[in-house]
């Protein structure tokens, strides 16, 4: 069978359907590209059907559905690559958004990612940096080490502006608007306010000053908002001011709407925390250093960290030391040493080779950003043990009064900073608490990935390439769930029943567990949990589809028990679904099975008839 190039197939519908402004939302489920369109008479249904790859299109449910199969979402990538379509035009459809918590943690992760590769770079940079001025190979006073140090360090002063970017691309807000806004964040002269002796107003408005260099949630909440009003003004200016008017009201709005909001609220949450924090410290050493260790993270993910600053330096000008600086060893080390575990523990090379540079940065420089960021937040696990191996560290260096004499990065570099104040020693027993408890705790509870798609390793677990059986050989396909065998034909769903997806059978379900039909590799698991896609050793091919149109529930229903990649044996349990919800819903619960690469053998019958038990025989593929 001919392989299909989904770069040219991408365009060629983008076209047929009526181009890229008549779509108003793009997502996919297993096997279909579904579109809704703003204008359906623009689209040619004819046409689309007759490109190479398109199996069918069934418009239904107010939506163009463009049946591709199991390589549906290599398409669906292809387009929203070429186009502004995606997932803030509704994005697939494979899995509910979650809980507030996680929208808020892939949010995150999703504007920093395409920024890990600089950030990565450059916090090695700032690690080799210390060490050679450490070990006196570099003069931090001569003007080599500021060049190089000011080439390590602006993307990390700058990081609202290179957020601006990847946020503008998320919320579809014009890029270089949201940079002159974050530019406007960073720009020297409302960076020196914060030092300001004068009160600082906009407009006789008080204004509260805030440092947003290296800052993160202001420029995405700023931007977030920025979409917003392009899109207001965009309908209610005339075109002929639209292409400047816009851009002129953003600027002139959202810049002092920023600082008179966001400002102070991040700075009094920040000030009264630090207070707090600090009171903490006089009476009980242990907990504040509990509270710096384990929550030093989150503070500077939210900003918050720049309201302990002045205090640190407060301290350090008038006693020579900050309490508030000796858990923060620990706080660093734990993080790193979470993004170290995955290091050793992912299977996906591409997770490690982000976590292997920012491990070291964050071990030898203290510039974890790349970790949080790129690793340990986006797989919660290693964030969390990192919280807990802070928490911990940082109140048994506490306990001792550890502290830091000078302004430093935590990092192995930075320990002869704690060797003059307090239990060195109990600083030393933190950090490596801290240390042991943020990889054991990753290396053991967190996911292991599962290698990249892309990839083909010794350990993977299936084999790179399918071996067919011998011709003329038989491989059983058993039913995916108990129930009633019901004609592929008779199903009420006009793709499934035509088989021009592939022959297979059906299974009125007597029960919710879904079960594999065959021995092999997950290739598709949507998240939803509603269909899988399954390919055995000897290249068969099989789609486990629960219900007619339950991806439109979103997850409801389903209990996932199967990810990608992961290795099955006939009858091992896909997932559990509640089929009285499925009713309630008002869908049909039919569950199909389909060979969807029937045409790479000799026959595929559905001999079985009645009633079937999950996992029995119930269809032959003849090689």
């Amino acid at each position: 069978m001919a392989s299909v190039d989904y770069t040219s197939l991408a365009p060629q519908i983008l076209v047929k359907v009526g181009g890229e402004e008549n779509i108003a939302r793009m997502a996919h489920c297993a096997t279909r590209l579904r579109l809704t369109l703003k204008d359906d008479t623009k689209a040619d249904k004819a046409a689309v059907e007759k490109l190479p790859g398109v199996i069918t299109v069934m418009p239904a449910g107010g939506q163009f559905q463009i049946v591709i199969g199991n390589n549906v979402p290599i398409l669906y990538e292809e387009l929203t690559r070429i186009t502004k379509l995606g997932d803030a035009a509704g994005g697939s459809e494979d899995g509910p958004r979650g809980s507030l918590l996680n929208r808020f943690i892939s949010l995150i992760s999703s504007i920093f990612l395409p920024s890990l590769w600089p950030l990565a770079g450059a916090g090695l940079l700032k690690a080799f940096l210390s060490l050679f001025t450490n070990l006196g190979w570099l003069s931090a006073k001569g003007t080599t080490y500021t060049i190089l140090s000011a080439a390590a360090d602006a993307i990390f002063y700058f990081l609202p502006i290179f957020l601006a970017v990847n946020a503008a691309k998320r919320f579809k807000s014009n890029v270089f608007t949201s940079m002159a806004v974050a530019g406007g964040l960073v720009y020297p002269s409302i960076v020196a306010l914060t030092s300001a002796e004068a009160p600082v107003d906009f407009l006789g408005i008080p204004v509260v000053a805030m440092n947003y260099t290296s800052s993160v949630i202001p420029i995405i909440i700023a931007v977030w908002l920025q979409s917003y009003l392009e899109r207001f003004l965009n309908k209610l200016l005339p075109s002929w001011l639209r292409n400047f008017g816009t851009p002129l009201v953003v600027m002139l709005v959202m810049l002092p709407f920023v600082l008179l909001t966001i400002g102070p609220l991040t700075t009094y949450a920040a000030r009264g925390i630090s207070a707090g924090v600090n009171a903490v410290f006089g009476f009980a050493p242990w907990l504040g250093g509990a509270i710096m260790g384990g929550l030093w993270q989150v503070f500077v993910l939210f900003g918050l960290h720049w309201g302990f600053v002045p205090i640190m330096i407060n301290d350090l000008s008038t006693q020579g030391y900050s309490l508030l600086s000796g858990p923060l060893m620990a706080a660093v080390l734990a993080q790193a040493a979470a993004t170290l575990a995955v290091v050793l523990r992912s299977r996906s090379a591409k997770r490690r080779e982000v976590a292997g540079p920012s491990a070291v940065s964050g071990f030898v420089a203290g510039v974890i950003e790349p970790a949080i960021y790129g690793v340990n937040l986006p797989l919660k696990v290693p964030f969390y043990s990192g919280i807990v191996g802070g928490a911990l560290g940082g109140a048994i260096a506490s306990a001792g009064g550890s502290a830091a004499n000078g302004f430093v990065f935590p990092s192995l570099l930075a320990i002869p900073a704690y060797m003059t104040v307090g239990n060195f020693a109990l600083q030393m027993i933190g950090a490596t608490v801290a240390i042991v408890i943020g990889f054991v705790g990753t290396f053991l509870f967190a996911p292991r990935e599962q290698p990249d798609a892309e990839e083909a390793t010794d350990d993977a677990p299936a084999p790179a390439v399918a071996t067919p059986a011998t011709a003329g050989s038989t491989i059983a396909l058993g039913a995916p769930v108990a129930g009633t065998i019901v004609p592929l034909t008779e199903v009420k769903d006009k793709v499934f029943a035509s088989e021009k997806m592939g022959r297979g059978l059906a299974v009125m379900p007597s029960d919710g567990t879904i079960v594999s039909p065959v021995t092999g590799t997950v290739v598709v698991a949507m998240k939803s949990g509603h269909a899988y896609g399954l390919k055995t050793d000897d290249g068969v091919e099989v789609l486990v589809h629960v219900g007619l149109d339950t991806v439109a529930l979103q997850g409801v229903g389903f209990t996932p028990k199967v990810a990608k990649g992961d290795r099955v044996t006939k009858g091992d349990v896909l997932c559990e679904a509640d089929l009285a919800k499925i009713l309630e819903a008002g869908y049909d619960p039919i569950t199909i099975l389909i060979v969807t690469n029937t045409g790479d053998f000799a026959a595929v019958s559905t001999p079985a008839t009645g009633i079937v038990a999950a996992g029995a025989d119930a269809a032959t593929v003849t090689v």
